[in-house]
């Protein structure tokens, strides 16, 4: 991490933002033409998902979540007609793996300029460039996220959430909304295992996709947060170390109290958990209606 994955690259000001127009307009007539017209999609209450990008309260920032289906979800996902897909500005910002993404100068060149933010697998909620993503969020702007963490196309139910997404509502200096969304059909359309066990070359054709948005979350930070403080002290006083349906420790150290609020290390995880857990069953209740419409064949 550091000067390799080209901060200036992905600032609104290189070069007059010209290399911006030109990555966002292309990628987004690539999602348009593969999403809208070589395939079947319907897209289920979209005027919430568009409203909140095109007119939400200035200065709140907006973060979408959803599943992971393929390599591709992202930018197919936002290729629906009507999405501002091609707008440099009201385009969002992604998470993007840097050991898929960022391989090269010319990849990440490319995704800088596509809003995209380079995340080491691994390297924890605290690592540097989340806080790229934070400072992107506390100006209001519009992120997306896949909180599963990786690709799956094994049509199970929505995975533990990893706690990065959570991490960043916890510390945003204004609280995000959270707008969980789930898809189902780009499994079809960029299978992990086409042609001898390899993705296609190109995305598949004439599959149905159904984008389900749901409504957006909005969570009371300043209570959660006294909940959390009060859930680690008597975490503290009775010398459990783990909290319920978390499968990580909670009293190693090295977590930091100064970029969370003044939260301690047990008071994080819990709050992580908890949030974690309410997108997760929003995402959950989405997916099920996801699954249902697209083996209906409803288009």
């Amino acid at each position: 991490m550091g000067s390799n994955t080209m901060e200036w690259a992905a600032k609104a000001t290189h070069l007059g933002g010209i290399p911006r127009r030109m990555v966002i307009r292309t990628v987004g007539a690539f999602a348009k033409l593969i999403t809208s017209y070589l395939n079947y999609t319907q897209v289920h209450n979209a005027e919430t998902l568009l409203r909140l990008i095109k007119s939400r309260p200035p200065g709140t920032p907006l973060i979408t979540v959803s599943n992971h289906m393929s390599t591709l979800d992202d930018p197919l996902i936002w290729g629906f007609k009507g999405s501002p897909i091609t707008d440099w500005k009201q385009a969002r910002w992604t998470l993007t793996a840097e050991d898929i993404c960022f391989t090269n100068p010319f990849f990440t060149y490319f995704f800088r300029l596509g809003k995209c933010i380079p995340i080491t697998r691994g390297a924890g909620i605290y690592q540097t460039h989340m806080n790229e993503a934070l400072d992107l969020i506390n100006k209001g702007e519009w992120l997306h996220t896949f909180p599963e963490g990786k690709v799956s196309q094994e049509g199970g139910p929505i995975r533990r959430l990893k706690w990065g997404t959570a991490s960043l509502i916890v510390r945003a200096s204004v609280t995000p909304i959270v707008l969980p969304i789930v898809h189902s059909g780009f499994e079809k359309v960029m299978p992990e295992k086409h042609w001898f066990g390899r993705r296609p070359l190109l995305p598949l054709c004439l599959k149905n996709i159904n984008i389900v948005v749901g409504e957006p979350m909005e969570f009371d930070l300043s209570t959660l947060q006294r909940r959390a403080e009060s859930e680690s002290r008597v975490l503290r006083a009775s010398g459990d170390e783990y909290i319920e349906g978390n499968k990580g420790h909670l009293d190693s150290s090295g977590w930091p109290t100064g970029l969370c609020k003044g939260l301690d290390e047990i008071a994080q995880k819990w709050l992580f958990v908890h949030l974690s857990d309410h997108i997760r069953n929003a995402m959950q209740k989405l997916c099920v209606k996801a699954r249902s419409l697209n083996n209906s064949g409803h288009t």
